[in-house]
């Protein structure tokens, strides 16, 4: 039945279980009936009150704020030097690292007051392809619009 499955479906596929790509692309966290929201959807047990199972999807924001941000310039053959990664607050409280498109690294490096607390947006984008010829969709954060 798999099998199956697997031979029908031909749509892009998210490259970390957590984003849900649908007509409005968001990363999907979990909460606890305690209040405590996490991102890992493969959490067994609540931190803040112990309980397991407890635990229902919710959609988190597509918008947030750079908590802090670093420029890389060294990586592995084929991926191009420097780009930005940065661990990016929601406002439900769950912390997110991801790439940072639409800055200019060596003008973040000059002037880095001007990233931190920058409000951004969740953008997706096709990676890559798979083995059966998928489009592979990552996500990243960028200035917002407005």
């Amino acid at each position: 039945m798999a099998e199956q499955a697997q031979a029908t479906d031909t749509g892009p596929r998210p490259i970390v279980p957590w984003l849900k790509l649908g007509p409005k692309p968001h990363l999907e966290g979990i909460k606890c009936e305690c209040g405590a929201i996490y991102l890992d959807p493969k959490r067994v047990a609540c931190s803040k009150c112990g309980e397991t199972d407890k635990f229902q999807p919710l959609a988190l924001s597509d918008k947030g704020k750079v908590y802090v941000f670093s420029v890389v310039h060294q990586s592995f053959p084929g991926i191009k030097t420097p780009y930005v990664t940065a661990i990016v607050d929601l406002p439900e409280g769950v912390s997110v690292r991801a790439n940072l498109t639409g800055v200019d690294p060596e003008q973040a490096q000059k002037e880095p007051n001007k990233i931190f607390n920058l409000p951004v947006e969740l953008v997706t984008g096709v990676a890559a392809k798979d083995r059966e010829g998928h489009d592979v969709v990552a996500f990243s954060y960028q200035p917002s619009k407005n």
